[in-house]
């Protein structure tokens, strides 16, 4: 990694909207879009640009079932997870993060 790509990474982090997808993905493992969409009341639009993103920027990836595609952070041993799995041990909870976890858990299996 040279320090363009860790520019780009911090980049990626630098948003409130994709601090919330991660904080989800990395909670709950791989998503929905309409799980992610349902949790964080944002239109369908604004969460597939911020995914795309991620993924874009080698973060994410995504597999698609039938009509719904899921995202997952990628590797364990990749940066971005790594930061924000300290956040979460060190107890960087802002309140989004938390009242996202907790709509997730009242909402899950949106899809259908």
């Amino acid at each position: 990694m040279n320090t363009n790509d860790l520019s780009q990474l911090f980049k990626c982090l630098s948003e409130p909207i994709r601090l919330r997808i991660l904080n989800l993905l990395l909670t709950h493992g791989e998503l929905c879009v309409c799980n992610i969409v349902d949790t964080l009341e944002i239109s369908q639009g604004v969460i597939s640009r911020h995914l795309a993103y991620l993924r874009n920027n080698n973060i994410l990836k995504s597999r698609r079932e039938g009509t719904w595609i899921y995202y997952q952070i990628i590797g364990k041993d990749k940066l971005a997870h790594t930061i924000m799995t300290q956040l979460k041990v060190n107890g960087v909870e802002t309140p989004e993060f938390k009242i996202d976890l907790t709509k997730f858990s009242e909402l899950q299996n949106t899809c259908k």
